[in-house]
């Protein structure tokens, strides 16, 4: 059997994709591309891998790198997935800064030479978390074929056929015609301007970067020693003062902050891949005609989405008349559209994007100015995905605000005090535990507390449904940064 170990690069933080995609919640998260397995990209880039499965391949588990921020994200929607019966198990590497990819799949090659035997060197599947495909079975086929190039010591990279005269893509260009062992890999381009954009597409022999590497563990270190020696030594010193911990059946292995922090930030092409023609590190490219997209922007959405006959994709409560070719998506409430063409709308509980659909990789500009004036809108959503659960800012005003609060069964919040502020709990679905200063209580449906400003309390979920509460805020400051914690199962404190 040929094991292969899918890697899964969990960054980024997708700032074109506005308000719906933000730092604190990325694109790699949502629901977008308009299939019906209602599965978001990273959930799809996962189990992409895994139906290569087969009587001579195996596939184990799945290695997740991602930040620390994002880490309960992940899980959660990893414990979602089933590989048939089997939940599928994944590692978690959390990288306490971002470094770009290189740093990144050289943690994930780390770790797979350390779970393997002496007899073996798995083959790494390396995929981005965020983009689609709308032909699994012609993605299941490259990847096979690019895990045999691989099994024979080369490195293979999947070339996607280009569609268009895109700009916004690095590109491969191919000697001569392929074959079962795939294309020769001549060099690699830069991203283009449109006049050499369309001469590629004219010539011929030309693929999108998309980013996906299928390679050995083994041969990944050894061409980063030989191209960027400073990277692997760096990585390694890192790698080796890591701590390991666990939440539940996940296992987080976190390596050496102040180490990881002092690494070259480089992509992969740029460290190890762009160098590889030529060299004694064969490469070759497997070309991918799968309906592949990156969903690098809104109009990327709209083009994936599934159309009606004015061309106008739509999700949500949205009511759409004498209009065309637009993207109306609807989170939070109705959101009518009249008499409007090429618009991209975006309605979030907190923010409305509008949009002419050719100019929506601007959308990036207003990240920018929200980053600026410091404003809450770049990073959270109004709901706030938590591990033990999610709150709703529903309301704020000069000294108070209103929270919905969710706490997943048999999760708790931290034990922590406020400074700033008191809080008044009413429970409205479920049953809470509450540690308020010496007191330990339970409350039920319809039963409020207090807790006051300098009280050390805890909210906890002691049952085996939900539990549900409002919160009512009040004091002279009332920023999440206003939190002591004390203990924390989540590692926080």
């Amino acid at each position: 059997m040929t094991p292969v170990l899918p890697v899964i690069l969990c960054g980024g933080s997708g700032t074109r994709l506005w308000p719906l995609s933000r730092s604190g919640f990325p694109k790699q998260f949502l629901v977008l591309s308009g299939d019906d397995s209602n599965q978001s990209l990273f959930q799809q880039a996962i189990n992409r891998i895994y139906t290569v499965a087969n009587n001579e391949i195996s596939v184990g588990k799945a290695i997740i790198v991602t930040n620390e921020e994002h880490r309960f994200l992940a899980l959660d929607q990893l414990r979602e997935l089933k590989n048939g019966a089997q939940s599928i198990e994944a590692t978690l590497l959390l990288e306490p800064t971002g470094r770009n990819t290189a740093p990144a799949l050289t943690l994930a090659a780390l770790y797979a030479q350390e779970l393997g035997s002496s007899s073996e060197d798995p083959i790494l599947v390396v995929t981005p978390a965020d983009q689609t495909v709308t032909n699994p079975a012609s993605f299941t086929k490259a990847l096979v074929q690019s895990i045999a190039i691989a099994k024979e010591g080369a490195i293979a990279i999947l070339g996607i056929t280009p569609t268009a005269p895109e700009t916004g893509y690095g590109y491969i260009k191919v000697r001569g015609a392929a074959s079962g062992n795939g294309y020769t890999v001549e060099r690699f381009v830069e991203k283009p301007n449109e006049a050499t954009a369309k001469q590629y597409l004219q010539e011929g022999g030309y693929f999108w970067n998309g980013g996906m590497f299928v390679l050995k563990a083994s041969v990944w270190l050894a061409a980063l020693k030989e191209f960027r020696a400073d990277i692997l030594g760096i990585t390694e010193t890192a790698w080796l003062a890591k701590i390991e911990d666990h939440s539940g059946d996940a296992t987080f292995i976190r390596p050496d902050k102040k180490v990881f922090e002092t690494i070259p930030s480089e992509s992969i092409d740029y460290a190890v891949i762009e160098k590889c023609p030529g060299s004694r590190f064969p490469i070759k490219m497997v070309e991918l005609d799968a309906g592949w997209n990156d969903l690098g922007a809104w109009d990327a959405v709209w083009q994936v989405g599934k159309q009606d006959a004015q061309g106008n994709v739509s999700h949500g409560d949205a009511l759409i008349t004498n209009s065309k070719n637009s993207l109306i998506h609807a989170s939070s409430r109705l959101v009518s559209a009249v008499g409007v063409e090429n618009l991209i709308i975006i309605e979030t509980a907190d923010a409305v994007l509008v949009a002419d659909r050719k100019n929506s990789q601007d959308v990036k500009n207003i990240v920018s100015q929200l980053e600026a004036q410091k404003r809450e809108e770049k990073s959270l959503h109004r709901k706030v995905s938590r591990p033990w659960g999610w709150y709703d800012s529903v309301d704020e005003g000069e000294r108070f605000k209103v929270k919905r609060i969710q706490v997943k069964p048999g999760a708790s919040l931290s034990l922590q005090m406020h400074h700033h502020r008191a809080e008044h709990w009413i429970v409205v679905k479920g049953t809470a535990e509450i540690t308020n200063g010496d007191q330990v209580i339970v409350l039920t449906e319809n039963q409020s507390t207090y807790i006051p400003q300098g009280q050390t309390h805890r909210l906890a979920n002691p049952g085996k449904t939900p539990l549900e509460i409002i919160e009512v805020q009040s004091g002279s400051y009332l920023g999440e940064d206003d939190i002591v914690r004390f203990e924390d199962t989540y590692g926080r404190s």
